[in-house]
Order: structure tokens, then sequence, then C-alpha cells
């Protein structure tokens, strides 16, 4: 199984993006990710960014805004960090009788992706509009707004490859819960002489959690956010969660821009190539495994109504 958790296990909206916030929200999810691999499946993980980088990017502009890290860098540290937090709440909530391990993961993209002229994925924090065109024409940030608030965009380019798949099967191999693909992995190009240098980029964590089910061969991919399902009509009074969708009706659904957009496009993306695909909450992560809950998307009507292992 493969869980990509959403940002909510890390940070709730509204929340000071502290260590001791992020790790009390970890906890909570730690304890739903246990369940998972208690009931006897094979776990991969996976994690957003967003808050993290672009703290860590203020906190380079405020330093020495010449020498500022650039945005892989910046991904491999929040890796690390965000990973750590979710390692070790994992061994405490599995009373350390399982390996649990973290991989910072070199995802390959294409230096001509279209993304790197229209910056789109959304990272760091909030700002009304004044303050984020004033920090935009400082720093040359593109910005965009989101909801009734502005934030800073960058090129979210598709991703190609896991050129870390060796490793993370290892792992896999020894019975290893892995922790991988952190904010959707560290996007990287490769040179003409086949080696790999990092780029100014942020993978979308959905998109680069669907190729690491994919090319693992994954029974299912969980995508856990703090939303119970997915709804028709959202926000109406005729809205209705929707319990089962194929591949086809996911991809024709077109929610609003926004974290349910990706979310739909991974699922119906894995989905495709046979697999099942599950979105819903962080804490019915196994209700959604056991088809209690959350909406499910699968090509085989039978993964409807089996609980694969």
């Amino acid at each position: 199984m493969v869980a990509a958790l959403g940002g909510n296990a890390l940070l709730k909206r509204g929340e000071l993006l502290t260590a001791e916030n992020q790790r009390a929200n970890v906890r909570v999810a730690a304890q739903a990710l246990a369940k998972i691999v208690q009931a006897g499946h094979r776990l991969v993980i996976t994690h957003g960014n967003g808050p993290q980088v672009g703290l860590l990017s203020l906190q380079g502009d405020a330093f020495k805004p010449d020498e500022a890290y650039p945005l892989d860098v910046l991904g491999a540290e929040t890796g690390g960090m965000i990973g750590y937090i979710i390692e070790q709440e994992l061994e405490n909530a599995l009373d350390h009788t399982r390996p649990v391990a973290t991989l910072l993961t070199q995802i390959v993209v294409d230096p001509k992706d279209l993304a790197f002229q229209s910056p789109t994925k959304f990272i760091g924090p909030v700002y009304s509009r004044d303050e984020a065109e004033s920090r935009a024409k400082a720093a040359g940030w593109s910005i965009a707004k989101d909801g009734d608030t502005w934030r800073r965009v960058v090129p979210s380019p598709k991703p190609q490859n896991i050129s870390d798949m060796r490793v993370i099967k290892l792992l896999l191999d020894h019975d290893v819960i892995v922790i991988c693909g952190g904010g959707g992995g560290i996007p990287v190009v490769r040179r003409p002489d086949g080696s790999l240098i990092g780029v100014e980029a942020v993978i979308d964590k959905d998109a680069a959690s669907a190729l690491l089910a994919g090319q693992l061969d994954a029974d299912a991919l969980l995508l856990l956010t703090d939303i119970e399902a997915v709804y028709r009509d959202f926000g109406t009074d005729r809205q209705a969660r929707i319990v089962r969708l194929t591949p086809d009706e996911a991809a024709a659904l077109h929610p609003p821009a926004g974290s349910m957009a990706p979310k739909m496009a991974a699922a119906s993306q894995f989905a495709a190539g046979g697999g099942l695909a599950g979105i819903g909450r962080l804490d019915q992560a196994t209700a959604i495994l056991e088809h209690r809950a959350g909406t499910r998307v699968a090509q085989d009507p039978r993964n409807h109504d089996k609980h694969q292992r």
C-alpha cells in the first residue's frame, strides 16, 4: 500500500508552523498508519512539504538573499525533517516492532516541461495581495490567488521516473516500512552525460505518489486528507458522497482546482493500471481499504468489493 499523506497530517489550516504542532499532528497520523501495518499490509508513505519548504525559503531570503538555497535542496531538507518525525512517531506507534526508514528520493523531470514556463504549484504561507506583490517584486517570485489570500507559486513539472526505485524495492524486500517521495520528491533532470542535477521546481505529491505506486505494482494507493470522500455538488444542499468511480469517470469529474483536483488525477492514473485508489480521511485509512469509507477508484469492479493485501 502506498499512503500519500495530505498537508493536514502535518499542519492543519490556520495552525502555526512549529515543530510541536507538526509532531502532534504526525503522532495522530502515525496511529492510523500503524493500523494499516497491523492489518498485514506492506506500507510505503509519501507526504507533502509546501508550508515547510516555503518557510525555509523565507528564512534563506531573510538571512542572505543572494545565497538562498534552491528549491531542490530545500526539498531535500524538508524531506529529511518531516521524514524523521514520521519515522520516529510510527516506530513508537508500532512499539518498535518493525523497521522504518526515510529515503530522500530523486525524481526525474523533463527540462522542456511547459510547467517551467507557467508556475502553478503553491508553496509557503499565505499573504494579503499587497504583501504578496511586495515579496514577489523583491524576490522575483511568481504569485497567484489561493482562495481569499495570495501565495507564491513555482513550476510543477510532471514526474517521469523515480531514480531511487532500486533502493526503495531493496528496503521493501527486507520488510522495511519506507517513507519516501517527500514533497513529491527532489526534482532532477538528466544531463547529456547521464548525470543528474537538481532543478528549481516542486513536483506534485499526488502525481509522484501515483507514479511510485505504479512502478511498485502496489495493490492500492491511498490519498489521505481531511475530507471524508469525493462529493458530487460539493458545498450545496445536494452534495452526496461518491462511493465508487472508474478511472474514466474520475478523470471526467473535473473538481475545482486545488487539493482535490490532483488527487482525482492521481487516482485515475493509478487505477487505470489495474490497482485500487482510495480517497478519504487519514483516520479512516483502514476503513477505506475495507470499503467502508471514502471514495474508491478502480478499473475492475471486483476491486471495489474485496480487501486486497
